[in-house]
This record gives structure tokens, sequence and C-alpha cells, in this order.
């Protein structure tokens, strides 16, 4: 018999595996956590014992999942894309369901027509649709951030109907366990459950934003980090509570906490806070899904699994794309957004969970629909890879209208010669703009935001639509002629695709890149950039600048400090000493500084800098404070006294390695 506590490191040690695999793969880490459950499962390896205690603690992985969705929403967000959200996204899910319903129906009728069996009735058709209707937010944001298409056309229709999906949940949390009655009991069990669910969310909603500001100001006065995230979950699982009681779902709840918090100032805050708890608890959610599915039923019914992985996706595309297209968005946009939302989605596992516990669907078609919906969300990465590809083959209009976007941006750019490619128009890129054109220089400027293009267009500045990570729209600004590109956007990756197609194809042209800190200083300068402008940095010398001329040293020695500082490339500047809320998973493998002081009978005493060979440890010492108090700077020649401080510069645990050799006994 197993343990708690073996099963407990069974699941982590599979967790951590998968992750692993799946980071290797590239491949979202929800598709490892249903791999190794499957794994693990009765069905395979039967390691893993599928108790209803673990069930029970998988459901706080859909509670925090739910805040989180719950922290995205706010008003001002929905009231921007309401077309979006509540016309395409809400089409997109009523269809699908009803489809599914159709479908089953017209099955049935044939089937029963041939005298064969169909156990699938129209309730357990209405949660297949809803599971369908649902397509994987985690999955598609990631790819379309990394392909930089968040703000394009075909990115802002997929986040509307992935946000109406999310938004969808809700109602079939309440919807899905009343289907399991009569008739005239069904109707009065969503009656009265949507009246309770008003009842509570009109209660919570109406008073609960005061509330929820006052409360987290108050604790936030405390100033402890331990007693803020205590607070959250106690919000969090309280609200969850409560619904539970209110005969609703823990779910409801938590969305609930989410959307309250949302409107307050401390929203960014909680999310970095909660996502340790989200992604864990989540993960072992998906752990239980995989342990659902049954190899040997997939083999056994892998027509029905064939049929369940492609019929859907395809319906799926093809009624998003026409359901685009129906709100008036071009060919080649609709065809995208179909893409990219035809495969099923992690809201889909909740929802198919719930119907099996309420007993909607027999086991028979569990294992074969969650195969079916893992198969078309491995299938995601590839879809949107090759989505350029696909929608070129079914729409001669899509490729007219890239080319004309192209002629669009040459026409901006045709009478410019020695000009600047701006890359993105936001504040840096418009402030830069502006600066340009007090000089007389002219510029052509790029971005993705069709609003904010065509606002500046129409105040009669050179902006066009065009992604400047792609050559075709580099060329198309006159990449060749220019006198200048400038990267005014924080996007490391896509500032070294721009770097790697000007290197590429216009070498003599300098690329100005802006960052926010020096952590991708050398990567950047490695790439080709000519100038890399750390915001950080030059945020502190403009703040020294103006202290030192306040406190009456000469403009001129201010002057000549900031450029000396600029001409060392910032090297003196570069890191910073980390405190104890600096040790963030993204602050880890950044270059920091560090102080060691050397002992009074240091076995280094008398030897030189670069006799220490510090720098084969990638560490480099910045300046020494002398036993005495005076500062001086490092030079190879230097030599050690005991008792002085060593400003060292690195990552972490070459710091490390360097202070245990400074401190240790002769």
């Amino acid at each position: 018999m197993i343990t708690s506590l073996e099963l407990a490191l069974l699941y982590l040690v599979a967790a951590v595996l998968g992750v692993v695999a799946c980071r290797l793969a590239k491949l979202p880490p929800m598709l490892g956590y249903l791999v190794v459950g499957v794994l693990i499962g009765p069905h395979a390896l039967a390691l893993g014992n599928d108790s209803p205690g673990m069930h029970y603690l998988a459901e706080f992985g859909v509670v925090f999942l739910m805040f989180v969705i719950g922290l995205e929403f706010n008003l001002p967000k929905l009231r921007s894309m309401r077309t979006l959200v509540f016309g395409l996204g809400l089409a997109q899910v009523i269809l699908t369901v009803l489809g599914s319903m159709a479908g089953n129906a017209m099955l049935q009728f044939g089937l029963a027509w041939a005298h064969l069996p169909w156990d699938l009735d129209w309730r357990g058709a209405l949660v297949l649709g809803a599971a369908m209707a649902m397509s994987s937010t985690a999955i598609v944001v990631k790819l379309m951030a990394e392909r930089l298409e968040l703000d394009s056309p075909h990115g802002r229709a997929v986040m509307g109907v992935l946000l109406f999906q999310d938004l969808a949940l809700v109602p079939l949390l309440v919807v899905i366990p009343a289907l399991n009655s009569g008739a005239s009991e069904m109707a009065s069990s969503l009656a009265w459950a949507g009246l309770k669910a008003a009842a509570v969310l009109g209660l919570l909603l109406m008073g609960g934003q005061k509330a929820m500001h006052w409360w987290l100001t108050l604790v936030a006065r405390r100033k402890s980090d331990e007693l803020f995230m205590l607070n959250l979950l106690l919000v969090t699982l309280g609200l969850a509570w409560l619904t539970d009681k209110a005969g609703l779902s823990m779910a409801l709840g938590a969305f609930v906490a989410g959307m309250l918090i949302a409107e307050t100032e401390y929203k960014h805050q909680v999310e970095t806070d909660i996502r340790p708890f989200h992604d864990v608890l989540l993960g072992l959610f998906f752990i239980t899904i995989g342990m659902q599915l049954d190899g040997r039923a997939l083999i056994s019914q892998w027509p029905l699994v064939i049929l369940l992985s492609l019929v859907p996706v395809l319906v799926k595309f093809a009624l998003v794309a026409g359901l685009a297209k129906v709100f008036k968005e071009p060919t080649g946009v609709a065809l995208r957004t179909g893409l990219y939302l035809a495969q099923a989605g992690e809201f889909g596992f909740v929802l198919l969970t719930l119907g099996v516990q309420q007993g909607l669907l027999r086991d028979p078609w569990i294992s074969p629909v969650l195969a079916s919906m893992v198969i078309s969300m491995l299938a995601t990465p590839l879809l949107i890879t090759y989505s350029n590809r696909i929608v070129m083959r079914l729409s001669s209009s899509d490729w007219m209208m890239q080319s004309l976007q192209l002629t669009m941006i040459a026409k901006k750019s045709i009478k410019t010669e020695a000009h600047t490619v701006i890359c993105g128009y936001g504040r840096s890129g418009q402030n830069l703009a502006r600066l340009l054109e007090s000089q007389r220089i002219p510029y052509v400027a790029l971005d993705l935001d069709p609003d904010r293009v065509s606002q500046a267009t129409a105040a009669g500045q050179n902006v066009v639509f065009g992604d400047a990570a792609r050559l075709s729209s580099l060329m198309a600004a006159g990449l060749a002629r220019a006198a200048a590109v400038v990267v005014t956007y924080h996007d490391t990756p896509s500032a070294l695709k721009i770097l790697r197609l000007t290197r590429a194809h216009a070498p003599q042209v300098p690329v100005i890149v802006r960052t926010i800190d020096d952590s991708d200083l050398e990567r950047l300068r490695e790439a080709g950039a000519a100038e890399v402008v750390p915001e950080a940095i030059e945020g502190s010398l403009m703040l020294a600048s103006h202290a030192l001329a306040l406190v009456g040293v000469p403009m001129r020695r201010v002057i000549r400090v900031v450029q000396q500082a600029r001409e060392a490339r910032y090297g003196l500047l570069r890191g910073y000493f980390h405190g104890a809320d600096d040790d963030g998973l993204e602050e880890r493998g950044q270059a920091r500084l560090r102080s060691v002081t050397l002992p009074a009978n240091s076995p280094f005493t008398g030897i030189s800098l670069n006799e220490l060979a510090l720098h084969s440890l990638e560490v480099s010492v910045l300046s020494i404070r002398r036993k005495s108090g005076a500062v001086v700077r490092s030079s190879d020649d230097l030599r050690l006294n005991g008792g002085d401080t060593l400003v060292l510069s690195g990552i972490p645990e070459a710091l490390t390695m360097a202070e245990e050799k400074l401190l240790s006994s002769a």
C-alpha cells in the first residue's frame, strides 16, 4: 500500500520530468503533465493512486486557475473589445455547442434507423460541445507572444474569442450540474442556481470592490509579505467556500475574488504572488486528467479517436473563420483566427471532468475524447507555425492584402533617403519621431497596433502598419538606404531578429536597441547592435547629473562625468547589489554586484588582481575599498592587502565561487 508521502513524491518526480521534457521539446508544460499522468495512471504503469484526496487537491488547481482568469477581467478591457468578445466570441461558443448537439441528434437518428446502439444523449452532447468550444489560452497566447502577433488584427480577434471562452466557463459550471435531473427539476434547478448566482454575485460585486480595496490596503500597510500572501489565500479560498456553500462551484467564488482584486492597484503584485500556487496545483489537476486515459481503450477505439481528433478541429476552424468573415474581418485574418482557435483547451478538461462527475458522460467516451483533445493541442504549434502557408494556399486575397501592405510601406518610404527606420511607435518611438522632425531628419515608423497607426496617420505622421521583425517589412521601409534603425520597444527576441536581418541585408546600417536594464547588453552587442540603451542605467545617469548639479558640482564637470560613464559603455554602472526582494526567477540569471572583505591574514595579501585570476570564474573586480577607507579603481597590477573589500560583478553562481575562493584559509 503506497503512503501519502510516497504518492506526493511520485507526483512531484513525474511532474518535474514531464515539464523538463516539454521544455526541451519547446512544448507547453501542460502537455507534459498530461503525458506523465497517462504513464503513472492505473491504465499504464499503475504507479499512482487516483484517490479522492488527490482529486480534491487537484480541484484547487481549477480554483486558482479561475482566480487568475478573474484577474484578467476588468470593465475597460471588456468595453474596448466588446464587439470581438460579445460578438464573435459569443457566436463561436453558442454555435459550437448547438452544432455538437445537432450532430449528435442526427447520428442518434441515423443509428436508430439502422438498429445500432448509441449511448450519448443530448446532455452528454452539450457537455462535449461545451468542452470542444474551448481553446487553449495557455498555448495560443504563448505562441502569439513569441511571434509578436498579440497586437495584429488576427491576434486581437483571437484574444477576443479567448476572453469570452474564459467568461463562458462561469455559467457552464452552473449549468452542467443542473443537467443531471428531470425536465421539470432541471428548469427549477437552473432557475434556482441562476437566482443564487445572481444574488451572490450582486452582493459581492456591489459592495465587494470597495471592501476588497479597503482590506488589501489595510494588509499592505503592515508591510509583511507573509501576511499579504496569507490574506490572498484567505480571500481566494474564502470566497470559493462561500459559493460552494451556496450550492455553486468553488471556481465561481475564486473567479469573483480575482475580479474584485483586478479593480485594485494590487493586481500585478497578486498575480506574481499567486503564480506558484496556480502553476503547481494546476499541474496536479492535469496529471489527474491524464490518469483517466486508458491506452487499451484507445487502441480498440482508434477510428473514433481519429474521428474525434480531425472532425472537431476542421469544423471549429471553418466555423470560427466563417464567423470572423461575418464580423467583417479580411479573409486572411479570418482564416488565421480559425487556425489559431481550432484546438481544444484546458477549460475543456475542466468541463469534461465535471460532466463525468455528474454522470453525463459514460466511461467508453472518456478516453477517446481526452485523447483527441490532447492530440489537437499537440498539433497547435504546427498549425500556428505553418499558418501563413496554409492561408496563402486557401486565399489568394491574403497574398494581395500582404502585397498591398508592403506597397503602403514602400509608398511611405520611397522618397526618403538616409532616413531612420523606427521599429515600434509607442511613447519612445513617438518622442524619437518628434525630435527627428525638429531636426528635419526623415523617418519611417513601423507598428502593429492598427488603432495607433490610424490615429498617427490621420495626424500626418509617417507611420505604417507592419511587423518590423519581418524582412519584407524592413525592406519595404527602405532598410538598404536607411541611415539608422531604432528598436524602441522592450523585446529582446524581436530585437535580435531585427539585428540578424539588418546584418544580413544591410550591414552598413547601424541599429540602436532600447532595453530595460543591462541583462542583455552583451548579447545584443554581439548580435550587431551599434548602441544599446538600458533605461535603468540612463535613468540613473540623469538622476546623478541632476543631483551633482544641485549640490554644487560645476555643470562642465557633471557633463564630463556622465560622458565618461557612457564612453566606458556603462562598465562602472552595470550590475547592482541585490536584496531579498530581488531574487525572483527572472533576476537569478542576471549579473549583480557583491562586496567581499578579505580576512586580515588572507593568503592573497600582496598578490595582484591579475594573479588572483577571478576572470577565470567570469567574475570581474570593479573597485577596492582599502582598510583605511580609500576607494581605488581596479587594475591588473593592483595588489591586495588584508582587510580590503572587493566589489565583484558576475552572476550569482560565479560570485559564490569567487567569494569562497577569497575567504578560503591558507
